[in-house]
């Protein structure tokens, strides 16, 4: 069974920036009910279709499965909820992990982020100095949230 653990910080300046090259991410939902999310994602010329479980602290149930390319690009436009949550996403190694830092457009501008996975709830990392309050337990920065309230509107 594939469990995420995951911790969300907000991030503060651009120091970041430089660290990576970012890659331009389209994601839209099928279904962003907080018990069964389903999520159809392209990342640059990769497609997936991702089933997220209820949040429970930072963990939840997560199964991930490539799809073609051209099937995502007509459920993003055709099927998902709208808004579609647009966003460059940094991949930034850091003390032994990767730090995802995603930087939204669109209806979220002005949003940056910082996601950390983790192999346990309680495993220890170094926090560079980018990262700033922790809002892991903050259900209006989850992805499926910032479509139905759009950081734009807050």
């Amino acid at each position: 069974m594939a469990v995420e653990i995951e911790r969300k910080f907000l991030v503060v300046g651009t120091e970041w920036q430089s660290l990576a090259e970012g890659v331009l991410y389209r994601q839209g939902y099928l279904s962003s009910a907080k018990e069964r999310v389903v999520r159809v994602r392209t990342a640059g010329p990769d497609a997936f279709l991702t089933i997220k479980g209820l949040t429970t602290g930072v963990t939840r149930l997560e199964f991930e499965y490539p799809i073609p390319f051209d099937d995502a690009t007509a459920m993003l436009d055709r099927v998902c909820e709208r808004p579609l949550i647009a966003k460059t996403r940094y991949r930034i190694p850091v003390g032994g992990f990767t730090w995802e830092v995603d930087q939204f457009h669109e209806e979220n501008e002005g949003l940056v982020v910082a996601e950390i996975e983790l192999p346990d709830a309680n495993t220890v990392f170094e926090r560079p100095s980018w990262v700033g309050e922790e809002v892991s337990g903050d259900t209006r920065y989850f992805n499926a949230n910032l479509i139905q309230h759009p950081f734009s509107r807050w």
